[in-house]
């Protein structure tokens, strides 16, 4: 009698366990897995991250055509022009003090 209770008891039980056992492996998955609520709020950190590196070379490559047109030909701007040529070949006037910042 002993076997055959367990056989019930298999019967009876074993469907509902494979089925809480299957729900707890898909919810697991679809929390923690590779595309799962986790890794979306990860992608979704590094995507803002991403941005604003973005947006801080928008700005760089902004200041640099705005250098590159004064120094253009059509529109040459001396006082830039100056300035770029005391920098690279370090010219001053003998009655000039030159300060040079450093950008961080």
């Amino acid at each position: 009698m002993r076997a055959e209770a367990r056989r019930v008891l298999l019967r009876t039980m074993g469907w509902p366990v494979a089925i809480a056992c299957a729900f707890f492996y898909l919810g697991f998955h679809a929390i923690s897995g590779e595309r799962g609520l986790v890794a979306w709020f990860k992608e979704g950190r590094r995507l803002e991250q991403l941005k604003e590196q973005l947006a801080d070379a928008a700005a760089k490559r902004e200041a640099y055509e705005k250098k590159i047109r004064l120094l253009s030909a059509g529109s040459l701007d001396l006082d830039m022009l100056d300035e770029q040529a005391r920098s690279v070949l370090g010219f001053a006037g003998p009655d000039e003090v030159v300060i040079i910042l450093r950008e961080p």
